[in-house]
């Protein structure tokens, strides 16, 4: 890398910041006139009907009651159903409503009939290999199950011959990551929830123009909420500039629509079909503690090398292909490999919210039920269904040791309440939980049994386990799995213990915010 052209983009793009932040602010203010004035529109149909209703009250008691059974025997996680049938119970018009509104998917049926007939066309464009799938150990251990499981849902092979490095922070990943996309030669594919003007993104960009001066096809995508937060509306125009095609992921639009609820939470990284990264970490300069938010920032993440790779350029491509016709993916899949003599077995998936299949969290209970010794969790939010903490309290009931390191400085109050509801019980059953002092863990791991672990985007709560695209690596009896545990344990010594007492002395604002929050929990 030319260090005067790294310079360059990284004095160039703080100079724009001003620039950017007026465009985002002016469309920014567009967007949320047009959207309140239809909210004012419905709000006034709703007032003539309301005025109508109280007429006949035997009829809104009757279009409650109807409500209630819809709701009762509709296809619904409980905990959501709890959520609605107090909202119809307490306003029947307006959660009607409301439940009808996203119930009618307006502004995502194009976008899930698309993503749904990429995931078909692709279905099978990596076969499993049977003698992998079938080896007596991964058999006997009854992790096949999970791989058949997996095999179903997507096209998600388990792969041996993948050499995995853990990282326990984001400037180890991002020094890595710079390195190896150094190495690229044929393509890069990058895809991230987050991405931040600054040092980090800067000198990424820097290479990346480089890269696409040498003939590398170079793509970026990002999820839409960029625009309200960080990057221009315009910012894919502005890459062109450097050569990069890029591109974001349902940006805001001036219109009602539940598609805003399904955010693209993946962070992938692909290299010439040689290399991967995925973790929870994005391209912003909290994430290397460049800039300080919350204390300090911990993350982890993983790269991988060897014959798993296809599975994050597969993933990558079908979100880009969205809205491109007969868009070519073989080549990319098709790559060359390199099969690194590494033990273990590595699994990369990916959950799309636009489905029946809650993948993530069942990757998540399948570790809780099978786990013999111990399931140890980072995680920084605890946002739980009724299922996930079953699954937890049930596996600390029989005798696993479950331990959850959790935020000390939140990033969201609103998250952090919430997260404390689930305290009492949770320990109660025996689940032990540790707060990180020194600031904020965003890190999405769990290990179990010194065998198994998953480190990816996918955090313990509603967004990532049902409104989010979201992506992981699970590994079994890779060398990398004591690096995680050691993390754990690392992390682990950073951090204060919840108890019976210190839950009686919380904070009364956030055990009053936390109750008020709980009964909308699912929707949040």
């Amino acid at each position: 890398m030319d260090p005067f052209e790294s310079d360059r983009i990284i004095r160039l793009l703080p100079k724009t910041r001003s620039r950017l932040l007026r465009l985002i602010f002016s469309r920014l203010a567009v967007i949320l006139v047009l959207i309140i004035s239809q909210i004012l529109l419905i709000a006034s149909i709703y007032g003539l009907f309301a005025e109508f209703i109280p007429r006949f009250k035997i009829i809104q008691t009757l279009f409650t009651l109807s409500m209630i059974f819809f709701l009762i025997n509709k296809d619904m996680d409980s905990s959501a159903k709890l959520t609605w049938l107090w909202l119809i119970a307490m306003f029947p018009v307006p959660g009607s409503l409301l439940l009808w509104f996203t119930d009618n998917n307006f502004g995502h049926r194009r976008i899930r009939r698309e993503i749904t007939d990429l995931i078909l066309e692709t279905k099978h464009a990596l076969p499993q290999d049977p003698e992998v799938i079938n080896d007596p150990e991964l058999t006997e251990s009854g992790t096949d199950d999970l791989c058949k499981y997996l095999n179903r849902t997507g096209c998600f092979p388990v792969y041996r011959n993948t050499d995995a490095t853990y990282f326990g922070d984001g400037e180890e990943m991002f020094d890595a990551m710079l390195e190896e996309l150094e190495k690229a030669e044929s393509f890069i594919f990058m895809e991230f929830f987050i991405i931040a003007e600054g040092y980090m993104w800067g000198k990424v960009l820097s290479l990346l123009s480089e890269k696409v001066r040498q003939g590398v096809d170079v793509r970026v995508l990002y999820d839409g909420m960029c625009e309200i937060s960080s990057l221009s509306f315009d910012y894919p125009k502005r890459m062109e500039q450097f050569g990069v095609r890029c591109k974001d992921f349902s940006p805001v639009q001036p219109f009602l629509s539940t598609h805003y609820n399904y955010r693209d939470h993946r962070k992938i990284v692909v290299i010439d079909g040689k290399t991967a990264f995925t973790g929870g970490i994005n391209l912003a300069d909290e994430y290397i503690n460049r800039e300080e938010r919350f204390g300090h920032w911990k993350d982890a993440g993983i790269m991988l090398k060897g014959e798993a790779i296809p599975s994050f350029t597969l993933m990558f491509l079908q979100m880009w292909n969205i809205n491109e016709p007969a868009a070519a993916w073989e080549p990319f899949i098709s790559a060359p490999t390199e099969p690194q003599q590494s033990k273990g077995w590595v699994i990369p998936y990916a959950d799309c919210p636009l489905d029946n299949d809650k993948v993530a969290e069942n990757v998540y209970i399948n570790m809780l039920y099978r786990a013999r010794k111990y399931v140890h969790i980072m995680t920084p939010y605890l946002i739980l269904d009724g299922e996930l903490e079953t699954a937890l309290k049930y596996a600390a009931q029989r005798g696993v040791d479950v331990q959850i390191i959790l935020p000390g400085i939140p990033d969201k109050r609103s998250a952090y309440a919430l997260a404390k509801t689930h305290y009492r019980t949770l320990i109660a059953a025996g689940v032990r939980l540790y707060e990180y002092t020194p600031g904020f863990v965003h890190a999405k791991t769990v290990v179990s049994d010194g065998e198994k672990a998953v480190v990816g985007s996918i955090n313990f709560d509603y967004r990532s386990l049902y409104h989010h695209f979201e992506c992981a690596a699970y590994l079994y009896k890779t060398p990398c799995i004591a690096d995680i545990e050691r993390d754990f344990q690392q992390t682990r010594e950073e951090c204060r213990t919840v108890t019976p007492e210190t839950i009686l002395n919380e904070s009364l604002f956030y055990k009053m915010l936390g109750g008020f929050l709980k009964v909308f929990s699912p929707l949040m």
